[in-house]
């Protein structure tokens, strides 16, 4: 009875964030939906409706922590979310890795016509 009070309370702000996972899930899932519409979009649009439905379990993971006090929920919700910023995280370095190289590629490509040699 201890450890299930211990759980509830310690997967009591994820529980309190549940409603904000699962609109960001949802929105992330029709972003995908909306982006899959495109040809090219086909490609990417598993990732946001992936973290889309990652978020959305981690949620209802939290709220079934929070309501039995079962162990294995809350580290199910955490291991989601963990999973979601992890998968954020990357996509974030590979979008700085791009864009830096676009500036390298944009600045020789100026200095190229400006130095006119």
């Amino acid at each position: 009875m201890e450890e299930q009070t211990q759980i509830k309370e310690i997967s009591l702000p994820l529980y309190q964030a549940k409603g904000w996972m699962k609109l960001l899930g949802i929105v992330m899932i029709i972003n995908g939906v909306v982006i899959a519409l495109s040809i090219v979009g086909i490609i990417v649009a598993w990732l946001p409706i992936w973290l889309g439905v990652l978020l959305f379990q981690a949620a209802s993971a939290s709220e079934g922590a929070q309501f039995t006090g079962n162990k294995q929920q809350l580290v199910e919700a955490l291991v989601k979310l963990k999973l979601y910023f992890v998968i954020n995280g990357v996509l974030m370095v590979i979008a700085l890795l791009f864009i830096g190289f676009s500036i390298l590629i944009a600045g020789a490509g100026m200095f190229s016509v400006l130095g006119g040699h």
